[in-house]
């Protein structure tokens, strides 16, 4: 399951640590954690992630300038529109804190039919408010279950 973590890139001390939780809570699910790759709430991210000894994937805006927990780089060089293919590759989404880069990523993710988790992020209709991140990651993953993983193909029953 791919989830994707969302938020701020000049978080405050408890987004950072939020995030920092979120993402070891998903490497010890066995997640695969997708975000923007730079700074901030994503760093924190795959810092959790990593220190758990999971899989981090960064879609980065450009050409270089990914976070040093980044595992897996994508350098899309599409500058905010990779806010679209990062929720497009994810099961489900985290939001932690955030601006308006983060806004743009839920919007995206409600429109795609994405299943949004929040903690301490926008209060919108379609994100699930969370109040603490290992509520977030249980319902998030239960969320990722319940939809076609990734990659995966129809079975020849589904196909036909």
């Amino acid at each position: 399951m791919q989830i994707a973590v969302i938020g701020t890139g000049d978080p405050s001390p408890d987004e950072y640590d939020a995030a920092e939780t979120v993402g070891a809570l998903l490497a010890d699910r066995g997640a695969v954690l997708l975000c923007g790759g730079l700074g901030g709430v994503m760093e924190a991210a795959c810092r959790g992630a990593k220190a758990h000894g999971g899989t981090t994937v960064g879609i980065i805006p450009g050409l270089d300038g990914e976070n040093p927990y980044v595992g897996i780089v994508v350098r899309s060089n599409m500058g905010p529109a990779r806010n679209a293919l990062i929720v497009a590759s994810a099961d489900a989404v985290i939001a932690v804190g955030g601006g308006y880069g983060t806004l743009s990523e839920i919007t995206f993710a409600l429109k795609m039919k994405k299943e949004v988790f929040g903690v301490g992020t926008w209060t919108i209709e379609g994100v699930v408010p969370c109040a603490a991140p290992d509520e977030a990651v249980l319902r998030a993953v239960s969320a990722a279950r319940r939809s076609r993983p990734c990659g995966s193909r129809p079975s020849p029953e589904e196909s036909s």
